[in-house]
């Protein structure tokens, strides 16, 4: 069975860091594509950052560009978001997810996790 877990979130004060970190478990990822997305209130879900299975390739939503950082571990299985600079519009549920293909679209990913909030308070 195919999971993706999201750690790491939580509640931090404007112009702090937080780092989220996303496991994956049940086949082998360092062949895929991770994305995180993230979906704040009343809002639909949006691209925030990906990465491709070599860890070199990364794209990024203009608006955390600059202040997020997303990145690979050694093992492939793992992928980070760095969030710098944060401000209270970032919060949000963060999600993670794995395709095969690499992509900045929703549809371009097959695998999801469950999602980790964010609050960033002013």
């Amino acid at each position: 069975q195919v999971q993706l877990g999201e750690s790491g979130g939580g509640l931090v004060q404007a112009g702090g860091s937080l780092r989220v970190s996303c496991a994956a478990s049940g086949r082998t990822f360092s062949r895929y594509a991770m994305g995180w997305f993230r979906q704040a209130p009343g809002k639909e879900r949006e691209f925030v950052a990906a990465v491709d299975w070599s860890g070199y390739a990364t794209d990024y939503a203009d608006f955390v560009k600059g202040r997020f950082t997303i990145a690979r571990g050694n093992a492939k299985n793992t992928v980070y978001l760095q969030m710098n600079s944060l401000k209270p519009e970032d919060t949000a549920v963060y999600y993670c997810a794995a395709s095969p293909r690499y992509g900045t679209k929703e549809s371009d990913y097959d695998y999801w996790g469950q999602g980790t909030q964010v609050t960033v308070s002013s």
